[in-house]
């Protein structure tokens, strides 16, 4: 008989799992944070216990993000209410551990939709994108100190400076920083929007040009015929080995699978191929998420359904598995 992990609250919007605790952290529409521990690692059993809860926030948190865990446990809420903020879990005076706003981020023109984190040669870096196509880099001056962030770098997300786009509507946004970390390899991420602006929605890889201090969009990852299809969720794989890199990237048509080269032209590009369009969820695909190899892709979408899959000898893909909710 199956055994559920966690019980969640009424109203639970967004969860996150983080890979090196085994914590669980879940989000509410009325701006609850909370989160489960597995308090013994070592136990065969899967089961998470409630150890905190506290509020957040007094809108709905739509998302939560771990910070990577070098930085200690911390996460980031993304509410309805356009703003962010970080928290962070700290003993203090001997008592309990409990969760303490470190940050908070609010924009009084535009909403914050996304937030990613990812590591760097010069430390961490945070991507916020906002509902009107905007993309804000940020970067944490003290590595202990959460509360201090600066704005590295503000552009849209647009091939070239001539397509930048003075209004825009974008209703979500999805970003994947490049998992993949490697002294001689260039901090990476994807980004994509679902707007009403055609040049922001296409997926774009955009790359950290060191010599000029600057970002660059590297890939745009979209047929010709689709470029200006709104782009549901990206999810940047794991590579151990592989001569490209393994991007997923979902719209209305699909879940297409991308192979990104690792060598620039002399126009600083990186080459793309898509090579596979799974179909499945019939419905929007809500979020992706690779496994720690970089060989298997879980989604959910608004089908209600998990689905996992895989590509087999051949390079060609396929559903490996699908589960329903038990309730």
């Amino acid at each position: 008989m199956e055994k559920a992990m966690a019980t969640f609250d009424k109203g639970t919007v967004c969860s996150a799992w983080n890979y090196s605790a085994s914590r669980l952290v879940t989000g509410s529409a009325d701006g609850t944070v909370v989160v489960f521990d597995s308090l013994d690692p070592s136990s065969s059993s899967t089961s998470l216990t409630r150890t905190s809860n506290f509020k957040a926030h007094e809108a709905a948190i739509f998302k939560i993000v771990w910070v990577p865990p070098e930085y200690g446990d911390s996460i980031a809420c993304i509410c309805s209410d356009g703003s962010s903020s970080l928290w962070e879990e700290v003993v203090e005076d001997a008592q309990p551990l409990q969760w303490k706003l470190s940050k908070h981020f609010k924009s009084n023109s535009s909403q914050i939709l996304d937030i990613q984190f990812g590591n760097s040669s010069s430390g961490l870096k945070m991507i916020a994108a906002f509902s009107d196509g905007n993309v804000k880099v940020y970067e944490l001056m003290d590595p202990l100190d959460l509360k201090s962030w600066q704005l590295q770098a503000e552009f849209q997300n647009v091939i070239d400076s001539i397509s930048t786009v003075r209004k825009a509507a974008c209703l979500s946004a999805s970003i994947s920083w490049n998992p993949n970390r490697g002294e001689r390899q260039q901090s990476s991420f994807v980004l994509a929007f679902r707007s009403d602006t055609p040049q922001l929605d296409s997926a774009k890889v955009w790359e950290f040009d060191r010599a000029h201090q600057r970002w660059l969009p590297v890939a745009e990852l979209a047929l010709e015929a689709d470029k200006g299809d709104g782009v549901y969720a990206v999810a940047w794989a794991q590579n151990i080995g592989r001569p490209y890199e393994v991007i997923a990237v979902a719209t209305q048509k699909g879940i297409a699978i991308w192979r990104l080269g690792l060598n620039p032209d002399s126009d600083g590009r990186l080459s793309t191929e898509r090579v596979a369009l799974l179909s499945g969820h019939n419905s929007e695909v809500w979020d992706m998420e690779w496994d720690m190899g970089g060989m298997t892709l879980a989604s959910t979408g608004k089908d209600g359904m998990v689905r996992l899959w895989q590509s087999n000898l051949n390079g060609v893909w396929h559903q490996h598995a699908a589960f329903e909710p038990t309730s």
